[in-house]
């Protein structure tokens, strides 16, 4: 497994590959590997002749009041676990270099950022397709990896693959859960033994909304209402945000009727975190008639 740091090696390297006619499998991160990140990267490696994955905590996503001098990291243990997972090539981009003196050049995806976490982080999103753009064209990935869990990120980062005509192969892939059902995150190491507790509220409240809406319920205000009771039922809890939206537009609904994307995020002490669910409201009716007629 190779580690590089310097841009233009990293370019040169994924050149080769390129033209060796190798297919190149990118996985972006922040670092902190924990199952969810060796997921994507195994799917990486059965897909792509080389996989490489990027870590880098990207300063220009994050908000003056947020975590980044604090963000866990783990330099031995990352390397060790993307070694046992196949990895090719660890990129490890330093700051100065992503971000050099003078730097005033940001890509902005409009209509799909102002919602959901763009709300209360209104600089994130344009952070996240910056430097996404600028690994995008360092290694020129035929397929990148992302998970579900950041559900408004995959949507924005779609959203600027297509409008750019970027010729490259988004992968999504499922949330990876704990045992107990709470979506796995680097941040989750913040939290205490009672936080932890808490914070399987989250993924609760997402199954008990998926609950309600295969039981016919199409009013989201009521389903959110139902969410929102259920997890302040922790004192810990403070609620950022429950919308359900959209998935083509990221806007509320008035009445479920087609593909949706049910998000919340929400603090858990002092920790924020994420989760969400994607239901088809139309294959869920048919399901549930296709369950009556057997009744019948």
């Amino acid at each position: 497994m190779k580690i590089i740091r310097e841009i233009n090696k990293m370019k040169t390297y994924a050149r080769i590959m390129r033209k060796e006619n190798k297919l190149i499998g990118f996985v972006p991160t922040m670092g902190y590997f924990h199952e969810g990140h060796l997921g994507l990267i195994k799917t990486a490696r059965k897909q792509s002749d080389i996989v490489i994955t990027s870590i880098f905590v990207n300063p220009i996503q994050f908000g003056p009041k947020e975590d980044f001098k604090k963000y866990p990291h783990d330099t031995k243990r990352d390397e060790e676990l993307a070694k046992t997972c196949g990895v090719d090539v660890i990129f490890y981009p330093r700051k100065k270099d992503m971000y050099p003196d003078g730097f005033s050049t940001y890509v902005n995806v409009e209509g799909l950022t102002g919602n959901l976490c763009g709300k209360s982080r209104p600089s994130h999103f344009r952070g996240v397709t910056t430097v996404v753009m600028k690994l995008f064209e360092i290694i020129k990935p035929d397929i990148a990896y992302f998970g579900q869990k950041d559900a408004q990120q995959v949507f924005v980062i779609k959203k600027m693959v297509e409008d750019l005509n970027m010729d490259i192969t988004m992968k999504i892939m499922p949330i990876a859960r704990e045992e107990d059902g709470l979506a796995m995150s680097s941040r989750n190491v913040y939290l205490t033994k009672d936080e932890r507790k808490d914070a399987t509220l989250l993924c609760k409240a997402l199954k008990m909304a998926e609950e309600l809406i295969n039981c016919g319920e199409r009013n989201p205000k009521k389903i959110i209402k139902r969410m929102r009771n259920l997890i302040l039922e922790s004192q810990s809890a403070r609620i950022d945000y429950i919308s359900i939206v959209d998935t083509k537009s990221l806007k509320e609904v008035d009445t479920l009727r087609d593909e949706v994307l049910i998000a919340l995020a929400a603090f858990i002490g002092k920790t924020r975190l994420i989760d969400n669910a994607i239901l088809n409201v139309k294959e869920t009716e048919k399901a549930y008639e296709c369950e009556k007629s057997q009744k019948r």
